[in-house]
């Protein structure tokens, strides 16, 4: 895959994109909301506080994993409490905690890629993985808590967002249940749809589902870039100009992928890769500098200043996890954001904005080669079962990526930015799905 191919398919997807007219999503009304209240959350996750489980423990912490990926890779959401406080030998306890790896948790969802999650504990020295529902509701006990009634819900499959009470909310029903609202599915493209649940969760930890309302019916859109395994800061600025917010949080993202591809450039060379892979992702660090300072130019133009993106320290990955990152960070987001950029260079209506990304739209577009060169680098060397698991991962972050292409853009954005509007954002992903990622 090399730019030349990269920039004809580029070329071909906004021509189609200027061909694909808007689906409209539709909405079947929403569950009735009153006496309803927000769970409690943590990093954008549910919080483990408010829980009273049967035998209490030392520390809760519910942690999360790529379900096709490695186990030890698990990172954390949220917790409560400190770890092995009542241990008898703490250091062992450490360190049994931080490599409890179980093969599966107790629910998958896929996004980008496929996350599973399980809790992990301590009491005393036993250091204990959840990773099943069955021993979830063995390890609460009565579900006689708000927060427990949403933790179980989210165990048995069903998203309970912290981002408004139509998407996660909770309340006492007065006869030992909880009444829980989430959601399953997403909106985007034809057939999709986002459907809310209201829910009734027992004392027993029986989920069952007593309405439904369609939230969202199949509407078309999608945004990108490669981020940083560990990027924990969203980029979010208080702003009230809406160029400044997008600039601001381009600029983060540019930040954050300098971090991206230096941590790449070192594992390549653990693994082996040719010089010429290593060099071209440290020239993508450089030039990932300028982009950030490209942004943040534009966003103080209107009055933001861009957040320094957090990012985790990384353990040493194996070749397939590098690879998977890869996959979806590179192959899919970051190519798709190569594309975004030529749009924009197209047609923004801010000469500034217009000339910029005119530049980077060239960077992210040899990006997105090397992303490419790097995939057939690694899959060389990789098993069939593995190489299947980074098929299946790019066709499910080009659909995650469909979804937020469906997300309605400020017309601000359209006009002086050159965002892409919704039903051309959606056409252009479809192109390139179709070429690259099918």
């Amino acid at each position: 895959m090399d730019s030349n191919r990269l920039r004809l398919l580029f070329s071909r997807a906004l021509r189609a994109s200027l061909l694909s007219p808007l689906t409209l999503a539709g909405c079947d009304g929403e569950v009735d909301l009153t006496g309803y209240s927000p769970p409690a959350c943590d990093n954008g996750g549910l919080a483990m506080t408010g829980l009273s489980p049967a035998a209490a423990p030392d520390f809760v912490q519910l942690r999360s994993f790529r379900a096709a990926g490695e186990p030890a890779a698990a990172r954390p959401v949220s917790s409560v409490g400190t770890p092995c406080a009542t241990a008898t030998q703490p250091q062992a306890c450490l360190s049994e905690l931080e490599a409890l790896a179980p093969a599966r948790g107790f629910r998958d969802a896929c996004g980008f890629i496929c996350t599973d999650y399980f809790l992990a504990t301590t009491r005393g020295d036993v250091v204990s993985a959840i990773a099943s529902l069955e021993a979830l509701k063995s390890f609460l006990g009565p579900i006689d808590t708000a927060q427990e009634a949403a933790l179980t819900a989210f165990a048995a499959g069903y998203e309970v967002r912290c981002s408004g009470l139509k998407y996660g909310a909770v309340k006492e029903l007065g006869d030992g249940a909880f009444g829980v609202v989430g959601t399953k599915g997403m909106a985007c493209g034809k057939g999709t749809e986002l459907t809310q649940y209201a829910l009734r969760v027992s004392s027993t930890g029986e989920v069952v589902e007593e309405e439904r309302k369609v939230l969202e019916r199949g509407k078309d859109n999608c945004s990108v870039g490669r981020r940083p395994e560990g990027l924990r800061s969203q980029g979010a600025v208080a702003c009230d100009d809406v160029l400044g917010q997008h600039f601001a949080a381009i600029a983060h993202l540019e930040a954050a992928s300098i971090q991206a591809f230096l941590l790449l450039r070192e594992e390549l060379a653990a693994h082996g890769a040719d010089l010429a892979l290593q060099d071209a992702a440290l020239m993508s660090a450089l030039e990932e500098v300028m982009h950030t300072e490209v942004s943040a130019r534009l966003a103080g133009r209107h009055g933001a200043t861009p957040q320094v993106p957090r990012v985790d320290a990384a353990a040493p990955r194996s070749l397939f996890a590098v690879a998977l990152d890869n996959a979806v960070e590179g192959c899919v987001r970051e190519t798709f954001g190569a594309l975004v950029a030529r749009h924009q260079s197209l047609h923004a209506q801010d000469d500034e904005v217009r000339t910029s990304m005119a530049r980077i739209a060239e960077d992210e577009t040899r990006h997105a080669e090397l992303s490419w060169k790097i995939d057939a680098w690694a899959q060389a060397r990789l098993s069939e079962e593995e190489r299947e698991v980074l098929r299946l991962a790019k066709q499910r972050a080009a659909a995650a990526l469909r979804e937020e292409a469906c997300v309605p853009v400020n017309p601000v954005l359209v006009s002086e930015a050159g965002l892409p509007p919704p039903e051309v954002a959606v056409a252009m992903v479809d192109t390139l799905a179709q070429e690259l990622w099918a």
